[in-house]
């Protein structure tokens, strides 16, 4: 234990020489947790409308009104020529046309069935299908109306109808910054503990000093965990800075144990850091150890489940997951963030980020090579 302790003090003595690295473990934290929380979201809070209203009647108007009344859609412009509107969709000048044929009001009157056509920009899918829904929504309410309108209050009492009432539970007001910051937690643990102690020990490839460890009785494992703690703690810090930055700027509820995040987040970093002094037994060079860094945690965070649930990825997707380390740390932050999750609820996370801990862990040490 006393070698691990000087060993560890040398490392921390080694980062902090490095102005820029310490400058860095604590700056870009804050920079991340400012920048991406509230940049990164798939909310819609403003869709640009083009109208073609080849009615111009009451009832056209009024289904008009009722688009624009919405708090989604901005009228940007209005035509007669379905070619000038599919002009400005394919010139990214609007998301959506609403198209309402002549005798669309005399169809009404007369109580024949009646259809708008709608076209949408569906470039960005995810943005088509909530564009969407969020007008058919609207054009849903324009049918009540009609209804009310044509049948009376009476008329509508004594037709059977089933009520909905929506309740939203551990993010009852749908922010998306609530939902976001725990996975930019996560992407942040990871990247200060993944790249920060790659590089640290390539570095001293590079400059020869580690020969200077390898000549001496410092045992392998010895070596590989006072590489890890410094990262484990300054992971750990940065993750209380995160935290602190969440709930004063963005007022990110935690309904959970802090103990549990945090240990949750050291079996994480554990693992991140065992997968990183991995590869980095492999790079002679810092340049070596970046481009594999890289192409590891795009993987790892695009496979996390950040952007993309879990579940909507095919199969053979889901099952290199199960080596993912960051899919594990995402679902732990937020359960125990929004939900108050208990160690109980999240056992089978922690049992696999566990495994995965000790599994890169052991590989680091065993790949590590001492030679004089």
């Amino acid at each position: 234990m006393r070698t691990i302790f000087y060993l560890i003090r040398k490392e921390f003595l080694q980062i902090f020489r490095d102005k820029f690295i310490g400058r860095a473990i604590f700056a870009i934290p804050i920079v991340q947790m400012l920048v991406l929380v509230p940049a990164v979201t798939f909310e819609i809070k403003s869709l640009n409308l083009c109208i073609v209203d080849r009615d111009l009647t009451t009832e056209s108007r009024k289904l008009v009104n009722q688009v624009v009344g919405s708090t989604f859609f901005r009228v940007i412009f209005t035509t007669f020529s379905e070619e000038e509107a599919n002009d400005l969709l394919s010139r990214d000048k609007c998301d959506l046309i609403l198209q309402i044929p002549s005798g669309f009001g005399k169809d009404i009157g007369k109580g024949n069935p009646v259809k708008v056509f709608v076209s949408a920009n569906a470039i960005n899918a995810s943005n088509a299908q909530l564009s969407w829904a969020y007008l058919n929504g609207v054009i849903g309410d324009y049918n009540m109306d009609i209804i009310a309108e044509n049948t009376g209050n009476q008329g509508l009492v004594t037709v059977p109808q089933i009520q909905v009432t929506n309740r939203y539970w551990y993010n009852e007001m749908l922010n998306y910054k609530y939902y976001m910051l725990p996975g930019i937690l996560g992407i942040l643990v990871l990247a200060i503990g993944f790249l920060l102690a790659g590089l640290n020990l390539v570095k001293e490839k590079e400059s020869g000093t580690i020969e200077q460890i390898n000549v001496t009785p410092v045992k392998k494992y010895h070596f590989i965990i006072a590489k890890m703690v410094p990262f484990l703690v300054i992971g750990l810090v940065d993750l209380a800075l995160g935290l602190t930055l969440g709930k004063l700027v963005f007022g990110v509820p935690f309904e959970g144990n802090i103990a549990l995040l945090f240990l949750c987040s050291a079996i994480f970093l554990v693992a991140v850091l065992g997968f990183a002094l991995f590869l980095s037994t492999f790079s002679g060079t810092q340049q070596q150890f970046m481009f594999t860094a890289f192409f590891f945690m795009i993987i790892f965070i695009l496979m996390s489940g950040i952007f993309t649930p879990l579940e909507s990825m095919p199969v053979w997707a889901q099952t290199i997951d199960l080596v993912n380390p960051v899919v594990y740390v995402m679902r732990i932050n937020r359960m125990v963030l929004l939900k108050g999750s208990t160690f109980h609820d999240i056992s089978r996370e922690i049992v696999a980020l566990t495994v995965i801990a000790i599994a890169f862990t052991a590989l680091a040490i065993n790949r590590y090579r001492k030679t004089a």
